[in-house]
């Protein structure tokens, strides 16, 4: 409750950003399974009421995040930062530059759809400007990896951007976003005194660092097995797992 106070002593002037995968949801082998447990979105939809601005940062697609959270009174940041859907809006809107690579993105990846590949059990997510590889739960997961691998040089060596995650792969428009983008658009729209951040992968890290543009900044780091050791060494609040973080939105909601 003493790290939260800034937050909790004038909700009107402060901000709530939260990663969705291994945060809010959690980690399951095939993404479109992912659920955020009722509790989560009840209080989400709470805290909206009370706080200046509550956001849902994630590489997922905007809309898709939305649908999963269950809220809509709260803004979704979708393809780390790339795209922005306002509250109870119907469409999101994509950074043009981003979007415009988007054939080029569709074209790479769908040459690399292969038998091969599908015989690995990896799977092809599409995100529209970014398309994604995930190998969790393939039969043999470090010759799945292995293969993606190559696909990530071969990308590379094309002019396009990867990005790796919790087995996942990334390819994505040579395009700067992330997820600390996302922050500090979100923070301009809505200028406040005291910002949360909560996370538990590697992409997180860069919203931890766009919350030192605030007076009052706190980080909370998910701590899981799979995640990086960063998360926990530069957060100011540690939780474990998805109930942590349903415990800090409980405090947030406060009495």
């Amino acid at each position: 409750m003493e790290a939260l106070r800034p937050l909790t002593a004038d909700p009107a002037r402060a901000a709530l950003f939260f990663d969705v995968d291994g945060t809010l949801a959690p980690i399951v082998q095939r993404a479109q399974d992912a659920q955020v447990p009722k509790e989560a979105s009840l209080l989400l939809a709470r805290l909206s009421r009370r706080y200046a601005c509550v956001a849902c940062i994630s590489g997922r697609a905007a809309a898709d995040v939305r649908r999963l959270v269950g809220v809509g009174g709260i803004a979704y940041s979708g393809l780390h930062g790339a795209e922005l859907l306002e509250p109870n809006a119907s469409r999101a809107q994509t950074i043009p530059e981003f979007a415009r690579h988007t054939p080029e993105v569709k074209a790479f990846v769908g040459e690399r759809d292969t038998p091969e590949l599908r015989a690995l059990r990896v799977r092809i997510e599409d995100k529209g400007p970014i398309m994604t590889f995930h190998w969790r739960g393939a039969p043999d997961e470090e010759v799945a990896h292995a293969r993606v691998a190559q696909i990530a040089e071969e990308a590379e060596a094309a002019g396009l951007w990867t990005h790796w995650g919790r087995k996942v792969l990334e390819i994505r428009p040579p395009v700067p976003i992330g997820k600390g983008r996302a922050v500090r658009d979100l923070l301009a729209r809505q200028p406040v005194r005291a910002a949360l951040y909560a996370g538990d992968d590697v992409t997180d890290l860069d919203a931890f660092a766009a919350l030192g543009e605030v007076e009052s900044a706190v980080r909370v780091g998910v701590r899981s097995d799979e995640g990086p050791p960063e998360i926990v060494d530069q957060a100011d609040v540690v939780v474990d797992g998805v109930d942590g973080v349903l415990e800090v939105l409980e405090k947030l909601d406060g009495p």
